[in-house]
């Protein structure tokens, strides 16, 4: 028996709460088969009152979305010196905020996509690049509040200037990039195989392909040429890297392989939180290197410490 108290965050305050708890469900039953006492703590305002009652040895950050893969769980867990996992207090803030993280990365060498960050009222009010573009939150995960703009739309989307607007006043809009979702996991420093996403509803990974069983179909290793499956894993390395991120992460990429198409390989963004549901990547991506589950999470707790 593992005399270790872990207590799993889950729930939290964002847009994401429910996936969290999906996240967090499965990686605290997990934790109890590797033989770890497990407190579940659902996070509100009062967490850091909570961690201090509580007392556990290790805080597994299973949150998803603002104040839990932002860096501020992670500014209280300092605090707190309660050692935690996946990515420290910067290295969070800096990947949650897409723009200012695509600055970094592409600064490291690693393609990003065209774009530009601009107020939402103002890509309310007209196309600010030619369709077709991307319109996204700039500190939002799970493809919430992303809007693609078709080539043929005449008029840009008028939700991102409606006032029950949640996401922000600015908003990142990227040129689109068409082809294949491919995403890569990066494990203790070392990149893992590389997925191609296959949405079921033919468009693009959003909420639903993301968490819906059945939403996507995901073939691993995907089925590309061998000098860009190298070139995606060495590029997620790179941006794991150049953002401080420590842990487990995830980095999305968008390839442009039609018969007809650019060629164009780009990174979408980096997960310093990525999913740890039945359906999610990480999980699929530890399996397909010879880790079980259980295995997963235990290292992600053996990794666990203050100052990431």
């Amino acid at each position: 028996m593992n005399k270790r108290h872990v207590a799993v965050l889950m729930g939290g305050l964002s847009a994401e709460r429910s996936v969290s708890f999906a996240t967090g469900a499965a990686c605290a039953t997990a934790l109890e088969g590797q033989g770890f006492r497990v407190s579940r703590v659902d996070v509100g305002r009062d967490i850091a009152d909570v961690l201090t009652w509580l007392k556990p040895d290790v805080a597994f950050n299973a949150l998803h979305g603002r104040f839990g893969e932002d860096g501020v769980i992670q500014g209280i867990l300092e605090m707190l010196q309660i050692p935690y996992t996946h990515s420290g207090v910067l290295a969070s803030s800096l990947a949650m905020q897409k723009d200012r993280a695509k600055l970094v990365m592409a600064a490291a060498g690693v393609p990003v996509a065209e774009g530009i960050t601009v107020s939402r009222f103002e890509a309310a009010k007209r196309h600010v690049m030619k369709p077709p573009y991307v319109i996204k939150p700039v500190n939002q995960g799970s493809s919430i509040g992303v809007i693609i703009v078709r080539e043929e739309r005449s008029h840009p989307p008028q939700e991102v200037g409606r006032e029950d607007w949640p996401y922000g006043d600015l908003v990142l809009v990227e040129k689109y990039v068409a082809g294949r979702e491919l995403t890569c996991g990066v494990m203790n420093n070392e990149a893992l195989g590389v997925i191609d996403i296959r949405p079921a509803n033919g468009l693009f990974y959003d909420f639903d392909a993301k968490y819906a069983q059945g939403g996507s179909i995901h073939v691993l290793p995907a089925e590309i040429l061998p000098n860009i499956y190298h070139l995606v894993r060495k590029l997620t390395l790179t941006a794991h890297q150049s953002l401080g991120c420590r842990g487990v992460t995830r980095a999305d990429f968008r390839y442009d392989d039609r018969p007809d198409g650019t060629g164009e390989l780009v990174c979408l963004e980096v997960n310093t939180q990525p999913g740890m549901t039945e359906t999610s990547l990480i999980p699929e991506l530890a399996a397909y290197a010879g880790m079980s589950f259980g295995e997963l999470v235990q290292w992600m707790v053996d990794d666990a410490c203050c100052e990431r």
